[in-house]
């Protein structure tokens, strides 16, 4: 098929959806650059739980032989794969936060009344934030690498993968929540209630056993957050592991997400339908 045939169903050929693909994330990539206080804010948070807490936590939480770990682990070795997955958790609920203000004055107000399937706008944006994210995580892990955690060099390729399923999964929770809000004052209680009990009732800072021993509720809490299964999943990749279970959760997490993402966003049904029924006569 030519590159200028249409696309069944849209009427647009193959290019016009590249070209929203590389807008959006020339875009992201702009924006990202142009505010460096959002990229050392995304790694003050992960580098203070790892210089600070996991310092003073060294000895009381030991963390024993269990995978993928081959030996006994210090408790930093164990968190830096948590605290990464926390930077794809805040990049995309950030990123979600700037879809919020972009829906009601930016370029994405222009967009979502553009031919363009909204799936394929939401696409982009997700894609955009989670290349953002996974180049934190990055070079989260390299200063990491000074704190002498060091996994095995073929492992910081494995990762990639993996940074990039967790993130697309974090960043489709992030367009869900964004397609709820309507106000920006109302996003930082959203987060509260999202990201700190995803991130805390998972296994980024302690080990399930342990929470187990502690409260049983508690650990089949932790065990049905998506969270925990892109932490075990990034967690597994980094030694060169592949965890299956956690791989399949984070899928099924990723597409049921993104379905209701769409939904939300659509104009019968989501966002835009209740903004024309509150502007409606009263």
């Amino acid at each position: 098929m030519s590159a200028t045939h249409a696309i069944a169903g849209t009427g647009l050929p193959p290019m016009a959806y590249l070209r929203c693909l590389g807008g959006i994330v020339r875009r992201e990539a702009l924006r990202f650059l142009n505010q460096r206080g959002r990229f050392f804010s995304a790694l003050v948070r992960p580098l203070i739980w790892l210089v600070i807490f996991a310092s003073g936590f060294r000895f009381v939480l030991g963390v024993s032989i269990v995978p993928p770990y081959e030996t006994y682990v210090l408790y930093e070795e164990y968190v830096v794969p948590g605290l990464a997955t926390m930077v794809l958790l805040f990049q995309g609920m950030q990123s979600s936060l700037s879809m919020v203000y972009d829906r009601e004055v930016g370029s994405m107000r222009v967009l979502l009344t553009s031919p363009l399937p909204r799936w394929w706008l939401l696409t982009c944006k997700l894609l955009a934030g989670v290349l953002v994210g996974v180049l934190q995580a990055y070079v989260f892990l390299f200063i990491a690498w000074f704190w002498e955690v060091r996994p095995p060099p073929p492992g910081y390729l494995a990762v990639l993968p993996a940074l990039v399923l967790a993130g697309m999964m974090l960043g489709a929770l992030g367009l869900l929540l964004s397609a709820r809000i309507r106000q920006l004052e109302n996003f930082a209680v959203i987060m509260n209630f999202v990201i700190f009990p995803m991130f805390f009732a998972s296994s980024a800072l302690y080990p399930l056993w342990r929470v187990k021993e502690g409260s049983l509720w508690l650990w089949y809490v932790c065990q049905a957050n998506p969270f925990t299964h892109a932490v075990e999943l990034v967690r597994f990749a980094l030694y060169g592991r592949f965890e299956p279970v956690a791989a399949l959760v984070v899928l099924l997490a990723l597409l049921l997400f993104g379905a209701l993402a769409v939904l939300g966003y659509d104009p019968a049904r989501g966002v835009m339908a209740r903004r024309g029924a509150a502007g409606g006569p009263g």
